[in-house]
């Protein structure tokens, strides 16, 4: 069972576009290479825990309901998105040390439609993840900007993938320690062929089209491999850029120019990917006190 799971993890990290720090893609990597059969990750240059019982313990909630996937306080719909973002756990927390956007997803309906929801509420802390539905999800929350106020309160840090998540609300508050950033793509390839070749097992893909099976990890990355590829991340990469530009308001430009930069605390705010720096119990009593 554990085999599977990591061969699905694997699956899902490996040879993908993501957006998540690259620090925490090391991590990964490095926990599933030794269980794989695979320990280190080459690099390749471009040349050119729940803070909300920490955070609001002193503020009431108003019930709790198993099958609401947040938390209601004083009118507020909390939701989590804490650990690595992936496109579907089918479940309405973090689970395991991720959240699916397909939980957030929910949950964010759910608590726009909710009479009992004066504003919403993005509880953040998350290195990102995987692209696929994340930007899906970011349009989805950019759109409904209006019907109630909608805060990222970020507990700690939103990069990469969670920073996207956090740029689609109406305001973003991070702690002084926090940061945001991190706006870009990354793909990791692995390739197992030298490994193949020294246990004497030789791999033969038969296919039909010539870039059929292209990027396979029995096979080290061709030039014209490597240029396709990373034509796919740049094309990601633009999304991403033109996505945080549009929700926060910037050139495009000065997203771009930022290179998948991290910034802490204030920082963010100067760039302009915060709008104020504040402890998360801070972050929410200001809302209460807009909302009055």
């Amino acid at each position: 069972m554990k085999n599977e799971l990591f061969a699905e993890l694997s699956q899902r990290v490996t040879n993908v576009p993501l957006c998540i720090h690259p620090a925490k893609a090391e991590v990964i990597m490095a926990a599933i290479g030794e269980r794989m059969g695979f320990a280190r990750m080459k690099r390749f240059a471009d040349d050119d825990g729940d803070a909300w019982d920490d955070a609001y313990a002193s503020v009431d909630r108003e019930g709790s309901n198993p099958r609401r996937g947040y938390d209601l306080v004083e009118g507020v719909a909390v939701i989590q998105v804490k650990g690595t973002l992936v496109q579907r756990t089918h479940t309405l927390r973090p689970y395991s040390g991720m959240t699916g956007y397909d939980g957030v997803r929910q949950n964010f309906l759910t608590a726009l439609t909710d009479r009992r929801v004066r504003a919403i509420v993005l509880d953040i802390d998350s290195p990102g993840g995987e692209v696929c539905g994340c930007f899906d999800l970011v349009d989805t929350i950019h759109r409904a900007r209006g019907v109630k106020p909608i805060w990222s309160i970020l507990s700690e840090n939103a990069y990469s993938a969670a920073y996207a998540l956090a740029s689609a609300a109406d305001c973003i508050t991070v702690p002084r320690t926090g940061g945001t950033g991190s706006v870009g793509v990354i793909y990791m390839h692995t390739s197992i062929e030298g490994l193949l070749q020294d246990s004497g097992v030789e791999v033969t893909l038969v296919t039909k089209g010539d870039l059929k099976g292209e990027g396979n990890e029995f096979q080290n990355l061709s030039k014209e491999t490597f240029d396709r590829l990373r034509a796919d991340v740049l094309k990601v990469g633009d999304l991403f850029d033109r996505t945080v530009a549009r929700n926060r308001g910037m050139a495009v430009k000065d997203v771009f120019d930022t290179q998948a930069g991290t910034f802490l605390g204030k920082a963010g705010v100067k760039i302009g990917f915060a709008d104020a720096v504040m402890a998360p119990d801070e972050a929410f009593r200001a809302l209460l006190d807009e909302l009055g």
